[in-house]
């Protein structure tokens, strides 16, 4: 089986302030682009086969100064971005929560937003693709909330589980197979 490895971008100014950001193109911090030259010492572009990324900038920013350019460049894909968050762009969870008390977005409705169905499908197509590419590593460089949602997925759990998977910026994970069973070989590293 192909071993995924995910990585979330750098920090930007709203995931230091725990902003929601999906459509909001935001470019890296001056420490978002340190985390994502720091990437290049432990990831080897000639070690995948298959290099996705979201199209946001700040995903794609991150692969380039990992050292994933030029003929290792990431190819974009749509179903990487990250969840839509609708009317709750730009706005953390606290705030959020002071009109929808408890609110997470593993277990409420975003209005304006995707839904976990929604979430689920694209991220099946991307596991999908991962899978029928048929190489030894893939690598993938994307958001926190999509890439926590895209682990869930790989290990067959539910959705609603995701918030048990915090994930910081410029870190990579490895998402791969135990004697026949979709597992987690590494986690927020």
């Amino acid at each position: 089986m192909t071993q995924l490895f995910v990585v979330r971008h750098g920090e930007t100014e709203w995931s230091r302030s725990g902003q929601h950001t999906s459509v909001t193109d935001l470019p890296l911090t001056r420490n978002g682009e340190r985390e994502a030259r720091k990437l290049a010492d432990r990831l080897n572009p000639a070690d995948f086969s298959l290099v996705l990324s979201s199209p946001r900038q700040r995903a794609r920013h991150t692969a380039e100064l990992a050292g994933f350019t030029g003929s290792s460049a990431p190819q974009l894909e749509e179903d990487l971005a990250e969840w839509s968050y609708g009317d709750f762009e730009g706005r953390t969870s606290e705030q959020i929560q002071e009109s929808v008390p408890e609110w997470t977005i593993w277990t409420h409705l975003t209005p304006g937003g995707e839904t976990a169905a929604q979430i689920g499908t694209r991220l099946d197509r991307v596991i999908r693709r991962v899978h029928d590419s048929g190489v030894d590593r893939a690598i993938c460089f994307a958001h926190g909330h999509i890439l926590r949602a895209l682990t869930v997925r790989w290990l067959e759990l539910d959705l609603s589980l995701g918030g048990h998977f915090p994930l910081d910026t410029g870190t990579i994970s490895i998402l791969g197979e135990v004697k026949g069973i979709p597992a987690l070989q590494q986690w927020n590293a």
